[in-house]
């Protein structure tokens, strides 16, 4: 039998010595981190419990002004002159009489109880007569039948406003409303003691009336929030984000183990000395003595690291297409909110190489690096984005290629991959020869002059070329969209419903988010197909839902989902083949969100229904018309802090819960999310929606393919008597009992048309207005009606 004995290496003096120096150099810094976090720790909740006991003064000093108000509101309104004044409908007596004797009141109405003047001062005054900011409060007073306090106005002229309602016994008679400054209840907040790297707000609805502190802090305030009784109001409140201690230790935990860390560095220096004072053992040669080292020398001596590079080299892309010498630049390609041509005439590679070129310079000059490019189905597509693509790391710029993406996802990835920025290379629900580019910069969807200046960088050479390409990564976030959707959107029962997705790009990733919030889809021409082999993917055009319409009845679903080319747009049929318009939609989205943020911003564009602003007020809502476009609506929101928005053409921005960006996939998901909880299934949700009589959008091929021109004449021409214009957006011409309106494409050469009213002797009656008056523009136009 053979003994093997195994050595085992044996470290010697001066390794063991080390080691222990080591040990207690780590078990010092660790005690020195525990110590840290423990006293981080121990100021965060020092300084919450500060903000917290400064936020619940705050709340009872705003109650307490809120409570005199109303009170005073009481006592005004019980005044003899007052009571006279209505007894002899004198509203605007009453309103006068109202105010006299109340200190601060800058102005005072009464209206009568259905509110129909209101609605005429709104009409004749604008934001100047309190705008549907006054609407929204008088509407409150009524449906809660109690005083209620509201702030209207802008950032540099908010007000109060306290509204209530007058009553005889039981009978409402008037609804009275009084302005007032702000200053006892910004007072409030003003004198509540808080550090300065803290923030404290008063909010109503989802926009901020007054700030304190750090506003960076902002967007995580609600979880300190505390409702103000009474009112609509509630304080918000955040300190700064202070991580928790190590694994997940408090305060106190973190200082133990800061003195446990300790007490081992010294056991360990104690172990070093113990060891160098040891006698070496019989047999055992003397060490000689060795020079006392200190740990950093001896760190000097050891060997040094390799060093790993923290970024990946640029990679250059030494096939990307070169400019392209057959198609020059055409200036109308750049459109009034996103760069589209024909492909082969107006557009190819190398235009797209300009265009990303372009852009890449645009970002340059603003200090962004990082932009995300997706495409939709087209069969122009890989072409054009490797262009596009090619132009933007000329510029510098690192691009994250999220390939075949809706126009939504690629929206997505801009903040899911923190990029701020990104193009999609999309012709939406143009015909198959189309393409172009959806391109936002720094959280901005270009639009306007900012479109046409990137012809000009281009036109007049004002282009940046880095001295190295940007670096170029290719990424999946398809799972990341489904997983963020349906962590926010479940739905409480299944409904069974039948997408159409025209054979455009959302057909893969649609069908996969409405099943993970809980649907059963039934897919219908769902292959992603360039040439739309079925049918054109437009579902503002009825007779592109006719096949959806069969699919429903014959599955017997509850629901037809329609999307457009690049998935950015909904489309809607109900069981009984019936077309929701977008416009009734909103109705229903407006509802829900105003349930949790009341008084709050909703757009709309000039197409909509003349009975949506109602709706809008009658839950609370502050309705807006503003031009078609989608950048030009997303640039609305952003200015005026809308929850939400949305055009006749199918287009739906939410913030509320979401970011913002028009996504016909998440609309869909938020629009089961409503259905699902309605008792009676989604045909009668919808069915209770108000409606009238209207048409869908008319197109009507423009004079000399000038739209623009033809409404230009139109509008200097046309008179419409007995009815009110407006000329945001091409003309529209409003009357009692219904409106028109024509306006000029901005994506095709096209005139735009629809008629809304309440009664089909109404709807006619006005296309036959409208009719007269574009044939005295253009008498051989030809009119589908």
């Amino acid at each position: 039998m053979v003994d093997l004995k195994i050595e085992r290496p044996q470290l010697s003096a001066e390794q063991g010595r080390l080691l222990r120096r080591l040990l207690a150099l780590a078990c010092v810094l660790l005690a020195a981190w525990f110590a840290w976090c423990g006293w981080q720790q121990q100021q965060d909740s020092s300084r919450r419990a500060g903000l917290q006991s400064a936020r619940d003064s705050v709340v009872q000093s705003v109650q307490e002004v809120l409570a005199g108000e109303y009170e005073r509101m009481a006592t005004q309104l019980a005044k003899t002159d007052v009571r006279a004044a209505l007894e002899a409908d004198d509203f605007a007596t009453a309103g006068t009489r109202l105010a006299d004797g109340w200190p601060g009141v800058k102005e005072a109405r009464v209206f009568p109880p259905s509110l129909e003047s209101a609605y005429a001062v709104l009409t004749a005054e604008g934001a100047r007569g309190g705008g549907y900011g006054r609407l929204a409060v008088l509407e409150a007073a009524v449906a809660q039948n109690r005083a209620v306090a509201w702030v209207v106005g802008d950032a540099g002229s908010r007000q109060l406003e306290v509204a209530s309602p007058i009553h005889e016994g039981e009978r409402l008679v008037a609804v009275a409303v009084v302005q007032l400054p702000l200053d006892s209840i910004g007072d409030a907040i003003e004198r509540a003691p808080m550090a300065g790297d803290t923030y404290m707000a008063l909010r109503q609805g989802s926009f901020s009336v007054i700030e304190r502190g750090d506003s960076r802090l902002g967007g995580g305030a609600e979880s300190l929030a505390a409702r103000i009784p009474d009112s609509e109001w509630r304080v918000a409140a955040a300190v700064p984000d202070v991580a928790g201690g190590p694994l997940g230790l408090d305060g106190p935990a973190c200082f133990m183990v800061a003195a446990v860390l300790l007490l081992m560095a010294v056991l360990a220096n104690y172990a070093d000395k113990l060891a160098r004072r040891r006698k070496p053992a019989e047999g055992e040669e003397e060490a000689e003595p060795a020079s006392e080292q200190t740990l950093a020398e001896s760190l000097q001596q050891a060997p040094e690291p390799p060093v790993t590079p923290t970024q990946k080299a640029p990679i250059i892309d030494k096939d990307a297409p070169p400019p392209s010498a057959q198609v020059g630049i055409d200036r109308g390609i750049f459109r009034a909110y996103d760069i589209r041509g024909i492909v082969g005439q107006s557009l190819d590679a190398g235009i797209a190489e300009l265009v990303g070129h372009a852009i890449g310079s645009l970002m340059h000059e603003q200090g962004l690096e990082d932009i995300v490019v997706g495409r939709d189905g087209r069969l122009s597509g890989p072409e054009l984005s490797e262009g596009l693509i090619a132009g933007l790391r000329k510029a510098g710029r690192n691009v994250f290629d999220i390939g075949l993406a809706p126009t939504p996802l690629t929206y997505f990835g801009a903040y899911h991959l923190r990029a701020g920025s990104c193009v999609s290379v999309t012709g939406s629900h143009n015909p198959p020869d189309y393409n172009g580019f959806k391109v936002v910069v720094g959280g901005e969807t270009l639009s306007g002059d900012a479109i046409t200046d990137l012809y000009a960088r281009v036109a007049e050479d004002r282009l940046y070329t880095a001295p190295a390409p940007g670096r170029l990564e290719q990424r999946d976030i398809n799972d990341d969209y489904i997983e963020r959707v349906a962590s926010d959107v479940q739905i409480e029962r299944p409904l069974k419903v039948v997408v159409d997705a025209g054979n455009g790009v959302a057909g893969e990733l649609g069908p996969r988010v409405l099943e993970a919030i809980g649907a059963e889809v039934t897919p219908l021409y769902c292959e992603i197909d360039g040439t739309f082999p079925n049918h054109h993917p437009d579902p503002s055009e009825p007779h592109n839902l006719n096949d959806l319409v069969k699919m429903v009845d014959r599955l017997e679903a509850d629901l037809g989902i329609a999307f457009d080319g690049d998935g950015d747009r909904l489309g809607v049929v109900t069981r009984e083949g019936q077309n929701i318009f977008p416009d009734r939609l909103l109705m229903l989205f407006a509802a829900d969100v105003l349930e949790r943020n009341p008084g709050a911003v909703v757009i709309f564009d000039v197409k909509c229904t003349g009975r949506l602003p109602g709706h809008i007020l009658r839950h609370g809502g502050s309705p807006l018309m503003w031009k078609t476009g989608h950048s030009l609506i997303k640039a609305k929101m952003r200015e005026t802090d809308a929850e939400l928005a949305g055009e006749m053409s199918g287009h739906f921005f939410f913030k509320e819960r979401w970011y913002g960006f028009d996504d016909g996939i998440y609309a869909a998901a938020r629009l089961l999310e409503i259905l699902a909880m309605h008792p009676d299934g989604p045909s009668q949700a919808l069915a209770e929606l108000p409606d009238g009589v209207s048409t869908a959008e008319i197109k009507v091929d423009a004079p000399d393919g000038n739209p623009h021109a033809f409404v230009d004449a139109f509008r200097e021409q046309a008179q419409f008597e007995g009815a009110r214009l407006s000329t945001i957006d091409g003309l529209r011409v409003d009357w009692p009992d219904g409106w028109g309106l024509v306006r000029a494409s901005n994506t095709t050469p096209v005139l735009v048309l629809r008629f809304d009213a309440d009664s089909k002797a109404a709807l006619e009656r006005i296309q036959a207005a409208f009719r007269a008056q574009l044939l005295a523009v253009k008498p051989d136009l030809r009119l589908p009606f």
